[in-house]
C-alpha cells in the first residue's frame, strides 16, 4: 500500500496525516503520541477513528501538527485520522460519519473588535 495523506483542521490547528500500513505506532512531531499528548483524554480522542474502524494495530501514521493549542490538535488528528481511513477503505465511511468524526467543527475564536476590551465584552456604561 502507497501513503495516503489528509489534513484536518480544529481552530487554529493543523494536522497532516501520512497513513502506512503497520503495526499501529503513531508518531507525532517525531514522538511518540503518548508522549506529545500526555492526558489520557486526548490520547482517546487520538484513538477513537481507529478503534471505531477496527485498525488500531493495522498502521502506522506519521503526523506533523502546528498551531493551535492542544486540545484543538488533538481534534485536528481525529479529524485526518478519519479522512485517510476513508481514503483507504470506503466502507468505513458510514461508521466514522455516524460517530460524527468526519464533521470539521467550524467554530473559530471571534476576532477582538477597536473601543472594546474583548470581541463582544464592552466597557462599563456610565450615563452621567
Amino acid at each position: 500500500m502507497e501513503v495516503i495523506n489528509a489534513l484536518g483542521r480544529r481552530k487554529s490547528a493543523i494536522a497532516r496525516v501520512y497513513v502506512s500500513t503497520g503495526k499501529g505506532q503513531i508518531t507525532v512531531n517525531d514522538k511518540n503520541y503518548k508522549d506529545y499528548f500526555t492526558i489520557q483524554q486526548l490520547q482517546y480522542i487520538v484513538e477513537q477513528p481507529l478503534r471505531v474502524s477496527d485498525a488500531i494495530d493495522k498502521f502506522d501514521i506519521q503526523v506533523n501538527l502546528q498551531g493551535g493549542g492542544i486540545k484543538g490538535q488533538a481534534e485536528a488528528l481525529r479529524l485526518a485520522i478519519s479522512r485517510a481511513l476513508v481514503k483507504i477503505d470506503e466502507e468505513n465511511k458510514p461508521t466514522l460519519k455516524a460517530n460524527k468524526f468526519l464533521t470539521r467543527d467550524p467554530r473559530e475564536v471571534e476576532r477582538k473588535k477597536p473601543g472594546r476590551p474583548k470581541a463582544r465584552k464592552r466597557f462599563q456604561f456610565s450615563k452621567r
